[in-house]
């Protein structure tokens, strides 16, 4: 071993990281300085649920790049996390435009393509073990399909769901999943809540509004904007709030 891995192995990891992200940083690289945004985000969510004592999986639907599931994960063990975490993707890349909705300039058929086995080689090097975690690929028309809550198979209890599909198509095919799953306290993230075109809203906003808007039963509270794009929601029991709006009931 040379003198510098030596010295090197003396400085604990999490010093190491620390000056990483400052040089970074003072770089004013702007994709990881929103990637600093996505972690503290991360981090906050986890500590949120663990706190307010809402159990369940974490659910990542696109996993471009397997940065963000790595994350969550070191953000879930932080706070002791239990629950299953899983991985939805094609692992193929963007799908087709499906329509109006979906058109923006940089959303192109089989853009941020992940294969299976890079997506495992990623979230390795965060520590994670395949026994960690549960991947379902294939596009969402498909592995979406069946919204029974009770599919062994399938997530059926979920404390925060990480959205990054980008396409209206796509969005509004994981909210119709994620429907009969939608719970008081559950955290929703949208990657790219603030993407949109010159001629409407963003594909993911686009699919929120569209599913939330006149909701008989959940509406979503603002939780934390991340980066540049991104937005995330605490879900809200109407009936809970129509409660306490009451007033004591002494």
């Amino acid at each position: 071993m040379s003198f510098g891995t030596a010295l090197k192995n003396l400085v604990p990891g999490r010093l190491r990281r620390i000056r990483s992200d400052v040089s970074h940083a003072l770089k004013r690289d702007d994709a990881f300085i929103d990637r600093i945004g996505q972690r503290d985000f991360l981090r906050r969510a986890f500590r949120a649920i663990t706190f307010n004592g809402i159990t369940g999986d974490y659910v990542e639907f696109g996993c471009c790049g397997g940065q963000t599931f790595g994350m969550a994960y070191r953000a879930g063990k932080k706070v002791g996390f239990s629950g299953t975490m899983w991985a939805f993707d094609s692992f193929h890349g963007l799908p087709s435009q499906k329509g109006p909705k979906d058109a923006h300039p940089v959303w192109v058929e089989g853009d941020m393509r992940i294969t299976l086995d890079e997506f495992h080689k990623v979230v390795r090097t965060y520590g994670v073990k395949e026994s960690d975690y549960r991947v379902v690929p294939g596009f969402y028309e498909q592995s979406l399909a069946d919204v029974d809550p009770e599919r062994v198979d399938r997530p059926r209890n979920i404390a925060l769901a990480y959205i990054d599909c980008d396409l209206y198509s796509s969005t509004i095919q994981v909210l119709r999943f994620l429907s009969p799953r939608l719970r008081h306290g559950l955290i929703l993230a949208f990657d790219d809540y603030y993407c949109w075109s010159e001629t409407g809203l963003s594909g993911e906003r686009a699919a929120c509004n569209e599913v939330f808007r006149a909701h008989e039963k959940f509406q979503l509270l603002p939780y934390m904007q991340f980066g540049w794009n991104g937005m995330s929601f605490v879900v809200e029991d109407r009936a809970l709030l129509a409660k306490d709006d009451r007033g004591p009931s002494w």
